[in-house]
């Protein structure tokens, strides 16, 4: 995949922009051009990628938005209509780990909003957006996923049901839209050198992990006009698409 590339004129929707992952896509989508449109609970977060875009000559609208609000991720799609008419580029990257236990001793709300934030939320960006997608020539789509929703891993219950459930309604999104020029597509950045991650392995050297600069970075093809591949897996640390592996 060529990986020198631009994304003049693109319009860009990223969700949990203010730090991580989704912090540094964002900062790379302008620094190549792209308009980001940056949302986040964290205003302050969402401040610094600003002056950090700046910083690169690159644009961006910050949309203070807690993904809670269903209604408002609705009223997005309709303002991001009005103001430019199209989505070229969507990062689903918005999502909260709960807590690391064992499924019995989880607390309803906890499970909850896990499911609410990691699933249901998403799935709402995906049907505000994709009318906007569609009008573009080349509609990209990212979704964060993990490598712990293919794994059955003690005490990750929640979260990698959560993530499990998002990766098949994406991969069912990509196969309803196979036949248009939009390309969605599933990542595993792997474990990476973020806050989630340290909340969840908070003994661990943060040293020892790609930074979420590096992972942004790795991601950035997937944007491209010249991608062909849709309803994929690509795994960030082996570098490539991967088999999605199910029951012979």
């Amino acid at each position: 995949m060529e990986h020198d590339f631009d994304l003049k004129g693109k319009i860009a929707l990223v969700t949990g922009a203010s730090k991580g992952i989704g912090y540094h896509l964002s900062l790379e989508l302008a620094k190549r051009g792209a308009h980001v449109i940056a949302v986040a609970r964290s205003v302050t977060g969402l401040e610094e990628l600003d002056d950090a875009i700046s910083t690169v000559a690159g644009s961006c609208t910050l949309v203070p938005l807690d993904l809670h609000d269903m209604a408002a991720i609705d009223r997005l799609g309709g303002e991001i209509n009005e103001r430019w008419g199209k989505l070229d580029i969507l990062v689903a990257n918005a999502g909260v780990l709960g807590v690391i236990s064992p499924i019995t001793h989880l607390e309803a709300l906890t499970f909850d909003d896990v499911m609410t934030i990691n699933v249901t939320s998403q799935w709402r960006v995906i049907r505000a957006v994709d009318p906007l997608l569609q009008k573009s020539s080349a509609g990209r789509a990212i979704v964060i996923s993990s490598g712990v929703a293919h794994t059955a891993r003690a005490f990750w219950g929640c979260y990698a049901a959560s993530k499990a459930a998002l990766e098949v309604l994406a991969r069912c999104w990509a196969e309803e839209t196979k036949q248009t020029p939009l390309r969605v597509n599933v990542v595993n950045p792997g474990a990476t050198r973020t806050g989630m991650r340290s909340q969840a392995m908070p003994g661990e050297d943060p040293l020892t992990l790609p930074s979420a600069e590096d992972v942004a970075r790795s991601i950035m093809h997937l944007t491209s006009d010249q991608l062909t591949e849709t309803g994929q897996l690509y795994d960030v640390r082996k570098g490539r698409f991967v088999k999605i592996n199910l029951p012979e």
